[in-house]
């Protein structure tokens, strides 16, 4: 097993509006897309959210060698229990991952 950032070229979260957070897992290379893709699951990172596995998103983009999740931010943006506005925060956790 390997923590997920040392497997990729860079992983990003933002903001997809202010009820939602995307999450981009950038590869940089075929073998470890196929890694990521198949080592990582929708219920890995609805346990970092805690979130429902049946709101998480995941899109797995070949050609781009990018797996990406979407999912309802904890808190609606700006909202006193926000405590990441902008969505950049959540990248940190999803890279401490073992995959």
């Amino acid at each position: 097993m390997a923590e997920l950032r040392s497997l990729v070229t860079k992983v990003r979260s933002k903001n997809a509006g202010p009820f939602w957070l995307t999450i981009d897992i950038f590869c940089g290379s075929a073998e470890s897309f196929a890694r990521v893709r198949d080592g990582l699951s929708v219920s890995q990172i609805a346990a970092v959210f805690e979130a429902d596995t049946q709101t998480v998103k995941r899109f797995d983009i070949e050609n781009l060698h990018v797996v990406k999740f979407s999912l309802p931010r904890p808190a609606v943006q700006g909202a006193v229990e926000d405590r990441d506005m902008h969505g950049a925060s959540w990248a940190a956790l999803i890279g401490e991952l073992d995959i």
